[in-house]
Formats: structure tokens, C-alpha cells, sequence
């Protein structure tokens, strides 16, 4: 049994190197307008992911407030409308050019886990104002 997980290891750390050099390879290879565009996509990307961690927790004041009022609705309403704003951010950012099928199916995964997380953090938020 050690025996393939050494040979398993030794295969997958292969297959990742060949990645890695695939990868630096690629970049190399790509032509500067199209290497601008995939860094200035993925600042954007990083930015509205901090937008969306940090959103809840400097807002906690709203949702101990929404908290106190005991309704689901306020609180549906409250993630929704967190949600929504992060969700027309990230459409902004992209200069509301999410046009073809992938565009829409990576930003609308992406408003999806959003939505998760604003569910889950306000929850937790609301939790503790609760006690």
C-alpha cells in the first residue's frame, strides 16, 4: 500500500509540475493586451470577493437591528438586498458586459455563493446580538 501511495504522489506532484511549466508557458506565449486583460479581470474578481467578505461585518449594526425584529422577512429582505447591491457591483465592474453563456454562468455562480455567504455570515451576525 505505501508503495502506491508513493507512486500516486510522485505521479500527481508530476502532473502538477507539468501544469506549472504548461501555465508559464502559456503566459509567456500570450500577447500583451490579452495578458492586461486576464490581470485587470482578476483584480476585479479579488476586489468585489473582498466587497462581498467584508459587507456584512461593517454593516453588523444593520442586522442586529434586523435581528431584534424577530422576522424572517426582514431578514430574507436583508440578505436579498445585500446581495442584489453586491450582485449589480460585480455587473459594474464588468462594465455590464456579461454576455454568452459562460459569462452568465460564472457570474451567476458567483451571485449564487455570494448569497450563500450573506445568508450564512448574517445568520452567524445575528445569532450573537441575539443572546
Amino acid at each position: 500500500m505505501d508503495f502506491l501511495k508513493s507512486v500516486g504522489g510522485k505521479v500527481a506532484a508530476g502532473l502538477v509540475g507539468l501544469a506549472v511549466i504548461a501555465g508559464g508557458i502559456s503566459w509567456y506565449e500570450l500577447d500583451p493586451a490579452t495578458r492586461h486583460a486576464i490581470v485587470t479581470d482578476v483584480f476585479r474578481l479579488i476586489s468585489w470577493t473582498g466587497i462581498v467578505a467584508v459587507l456584512p461585518w461593517v454593516t453588523f449594526f444593520v442586522i442586529s437591528q434586523v435581528a431584534k425584529m424577530k422576522s424572517n422577512a426582514a431578514g430574507a429582505a436583508l440578505v436579498f438586498g445585500y446581495t442584489a447591491i453586491e450582485a449589480l457591483l460585480l455587473a459594474w465592474l464588468f462594465t455590464w458586459s456579461i454576455k454568452g453563456p459562460t459569462a452568465i454562468g460564472l457570474y451567476s455562480a458567483a451571485v449564487l455563493v455570494a448569497a450563500a455567504y450573506n445568508l450564512l455570515t448574517c445568520d452567524w451576525i445575528a445569532e450573537r446580538f441575539e443572546s
